[in-house]
């Protein structure tokens, strides 16, 4: 290639032009605000004689910096890294890249589903019936999309790039092929290799789509706060660098992706990956600043001694109503899709004691989903690790019951939930009005109708018990002298059940359940021995 046709001006560091290449349309990289791109140039045979480095038509754009620069440098003020995230930076690193070119648009969707028949992919404890199913509720979750087909192929080659046999992949193809109003393929897999993607996108002439890249794209339509759009920008790193090694791939082939930029000492794939680099790092760092605030709100909710209890399950099982039924937050407003929770959110109830807790709402489940979806949103997360007890919800009305329970509990183990928390979950048997008949095979377990508001008494009894055990916590009856603070710092610090036997010596017996701290800072504060 004749590096001579391709020309890079560099300006100061705030205002530099990239030329792009021999049409020299410029880019500019401002106010830190910057993209590396690529002007989408005709693959045209002239232009490869003439020895022009020709990018594909979705070039990826990448940031290098994606926050917008103050008036001064933060290396002259290093506490203006601990400064509030702009809402508008956020927004504009959202906003940047949109790795799967999915769009907002409406799109009509063929689901093809493999069924694997034997091998560690297989699945044994559902049916293909019931996985198409769960296609099928992921693809009406978003706004104006549509099934128009669907078809369920089995396979004894899962790993191959078109995941289907010769003769099964024909009439697959066929079947696509012949239904024009298809805008995009969903294959219900966890995650497709590269090369697969763009072979069957080659094959069918549509986009396709697999689990990581549907499910990212709800996500992305649902995140309202700053932390779940932080979130998921990084839980779309991986799609970018795919697209990123696919793009290079097809440059490569017309002899551009391994020239080096001139000046720069680094090869077009070089710069992006580095860019690619700094954009994570970026992301990171933001939700650094945010967990660590996450963690300054459960400090001092520990501080004032609210026992926390995580409410789990798998997504659109019930846990939000469940929530709003225990503590009667009117905020609250539950909806039938899934993964319509994308952020902790915590709601203060009573228990039957008159003991207050916290029940944190969490972002639910789905099986066959890559780890590093989940570590994505590990920020949010933690707050599970952090808690006192957990709430297991499960739909007991649905088909698949058995294996969502599995799937939350491998997700579970997968974040390491220390073992006093695995021990301590309570099974709750949710939805149960939607069955005839029902009756709990184990005496553990709780069955509930969060939405009729049966068996929540039960419930509440049986989480205020584990509470106790699990907190460390004590029902103890004190002497109080009712002419000192001492009542009311009880009041404040404890959970006051009974006040009882008012004497003439102004003292009074009170039954408390309080910590073992509590109780420390009592015996000090009143000298109560």
């Amino acid at each position: 290639m004749n590096l001579n046709k391709i020309s890079i001006l560099t300006k100061h560091v705030l205002g530099r032009w990239y030329m792009n290449f021999a049409k020299c349309k410029p880019i500019i990289f401002c106010q830190c605000s910057s993209k590396l791109a690529a002007s989408i140039l005709p693959r045209t045979r002239q232009s490869l004689k003439t020895g022009v480095a020709v990018l594909p038509a979705r070039t990826l754009s990448l940031t290098a910096c994606m926050f917008k620069s103050k008036n001064h440098s933060t290396e002259n003020n290093p506490e203006e890294e601990e400064d509030e995230i702009d809402e508008a930076e956020i927004e504009e690193l959202f906003q940047q890249q949109i790795p799967t070119d999915i769009g907002r648009e409406d799109h009509r969707i063929f689901i093809v589903h493999p069924d694997v028949k034997w091998g560690s992919r297989k699945q044994y404890l559902t049916t293909a019936a019931l996985q198409m199913e769960e296609a099928v509720g992921l693809v009406n979750t978003l706004q104006k999309w549509s099934v128009v087909d669907k078809i369920i192929l089995s396979t004894k080659t899962p790993e191959n790039k078109r995941i289907f046999g010769k003769g099964n992949f024909q009439t697959l193809t066929e079947k696509i092929r012949a239904t024009p109003e298809v805008t995009a393929v969903f294959v219900n897999v966890e995650r497709l290799l590269p090369s697969s993607e763009k072979e069957l996108q080659e094959a069918w002439g549509v986009k396709v789509l697999d689990r990581y890249a549907l499910v990212l794209h709800i996500f992305r339509c649902n995140a309202r706060t700053k932390e779940a759009k932080l979130q998921i920008s990084l839980a779309e790193i991986p799609l970018l660098r795919s697209r990123l090694r696919n793009e290079m791939a097809n440059l490569d082939q017309q002899g551009g992706g391994s020239r080096y930029i001139m000046g720069s000492g680094e090869t077009l794939y070089e710069m992006q990956q580095r860019l690619l680099k700094e954009r994570e790092l970026k992301i990171r760092s933001a939700l650094e600043r945010l967990r660590k605030k996450r963690h300054l709100l459960r400090s001092q909710r520990k501080h004032k001694d609210f026992p926390t209890i995580s409410v789990m399950g798998y997504t659109n099982c019930g846990k939000t109503t469940l929530i709003k039924a225990l503590t009667g937050d009117a905020g609250l407003q539950p909806k039938d899709q899934l993964f319509a929770t994308l952020d902790v959110t915590v709601h203060a109830g009573q228990l039957p004691s008159h003991m207050t807790v916290l029940f944190v709402d969490t972002i639910g489940f789905l099986s066959q989903l890559p780890h590093q979806l989940i570590d994505s949103f590990s920020a949010t997360l933690e707050d599970v690790t952090q808690s006192d007890l957990i709430i297991h919800v499960r739909d007991i009305s649905h088909p698949e019951t058995v294996n969502q329970k599995v799937n939350v509990l491998n997700v579970l183990k997968n974040l390491q939930i220390p073992e006093r928390l695995l021990n301590s979950i309570i099974e709750v048997h949710n939805k149960i009005d939607l069955i005839e008949g029902y009756e709990a095979s184990d005496p553990e377990v709780i069955p509930i109708s969060a939405l009729k508001q049966h068996g929540l008494e039960v419930l509440k009894e049986k989480i205020e018990e584990a509470v106790v055990k699990y907190t460390g916590k004590q029902t103890m009856t004190l002497k109080v002298q009712l002419n000192t603070p001492q009542l009311a710092w009880l009041y404040k610090e404890a959970t006051v059940q009974a006040v009882d036997d008012v004497g003439d010596d102004c003292t009074a017996n009170v039954k408390v359940i309080i910590s073992q701290a509590a109780y420390g800072r009592y015996r000090k504060r009143f000298q109560v021995t």
